[in-house]
């Protein structure tokens, strides 16, 4: 397992600054994802790591060895592209030998590896068969495997769920989980998916303009998000103008249209006074009608009025207008039914629910 770190990583193509100075280390044996919307730089930092383009300054490091001007066939790292770039005339083996046979592997190793791979991704019994024989899911499946018999060192995966339906984008994230940790090999994942990032990812780097905004766990990132970029990116959230008016132990207290409310999702750092900008997710809020005990935990209480609900089977997305025009998504799971119209209910919410951000 070999874990990589990127110094000062910039990436200019004329007066386009495409990647600004990223530092960044990514573990041994990680899965690591560099997430963000399309533009923001992650392509282009998975393809310096592979070599493909040539950083305009900064260090690129495969454990002690600098790799930053090393050519791409040297680097040992295996790449999954978008497009599954599989031979059309060659057998699923044929293709996944390919790398082997550059590389000059004996004819009896070759085929042990050949076999050890395809039974690794579970694609044992098709072998023999074309690409074009083979559903869009097996293609990548044949693709990964290509990449993993050469025994490569760090394995680069740019967006390869893209080009695949719904229902095979779910199914192959946990395979792509399982095979990663069985291979024991560091791999690094470009998405714009939050969806697969969220759901497979060790640990991930949120991209926007080039630069690395957060990095952190999939639920640190989702839970506490440092600045509106990332909360606004990860998932919908309610995002409160709020000020800060003090401190009690742990929690942040804090001041908005619709009353007092604290904050206790990582108050180390956070200003004593002034104005911030405070997220809570819609699934993090209750509503509570009148006659109804509020559950015991969510000590922040808001007096609003239901002004929309929106029923969409097995959750119900509420509108709730509070204080001074603050508006506010509710997102109910097993929901109760409730009559068009406004009326009055308290929004409830937990202080960890509530994150402070930087920015």
């Amino acid at each position: 397992m070999m874990p990589i770190e990127l110094r000062g990583i910039t990436k200019r193509f004329g007066p386009t600054v495409a990647v600004d100075h990223v530092d960044l280390k990514i573990p041994a044996g990680s899965l690591f994802f560099l997430l963000g919307p399309s533009g923001c730089g992650k392509t282009t930092l998975l393809r310096m790591m592979a070599g493909f383009i040539e950083p305009t300054q900064g260090e690129i490091l495969f454990g002690a060895r600098d790799v930053t001007h090393e050519p791409a066939n040297r680097r040992q790292c295996g790449m999954v592209f978008q497009s599954y770039a599989l031979w059309p005339h060659m057998t699923v083996a044929q293709n996944v030998s390919f790398g082997l046979e550059v590389r000059r592997v004996g004819k009896g190793d070759r085929s042990r590896r050949v076999e050890q791979v395809l039974r690794r991704v579970r694609m044992e019994t098709l072998g023999d068969r074309k690409p074009n024989e083979l559903s869009g899911g097996q293609q990548q499946r044949v693709a990964l495997a290509r990449a993993l018999v050469v025994e490569p060192d760090v394995l680069l995966l740019d967006e390869p769920l893209s080009n695949l339906d719904a229902k095979l984008r779910l199914e192959l994230r946990s395979e792509i989980k399982r095979i990663c940790g069985e291979a024991r090999i560091t791999a690094v994942y470009v998405t714009h998916d939050q969806t697969e990032a969220l759901s497979m990812a060790d640990a991930v780097a949120v991209m926007n303009e080039g630069r690395i905004r957060q990095i952190g766990s999939p639920r640190s990132l989702y839970e506490q998000p440092d600045n509106r970029f990332v909360a606004d990116f990860l998932g919908q959230t309610n995002f409160i103008a709020a000020e800060v008016v003090g401190r009690e132990g742990r929690q942040v207290v804090l001041h908005c249209s619709a009353g007092d409310f604290r904050s206790a999702c990582n108050p180390d750092g956070l200003p004593t006074t002034g104005n911030v900008t405070c997220s809570v997710r819609p699934e993090a809020l209750h509503l509570i009608v009148p006659g109804q005990s509020p559950p015991p935990d969510a000590s922040n209480r808001f007096e609003a009025t239901l002004t929309n609900a929106i029923y969409l089977g097995e959750a119900a997305q509420h509108e709730v207008v509070a204080g001074d025009g603050l508006r506010l998504k509710v997102l109910e799971l097993n929901p109760r039914p409730f009559e068009q119209g406004t009326r009055s209910v308290q929004v409830c919410f937990h202080p960890r629910d509530v994150a402070v951000l930087q920015d």
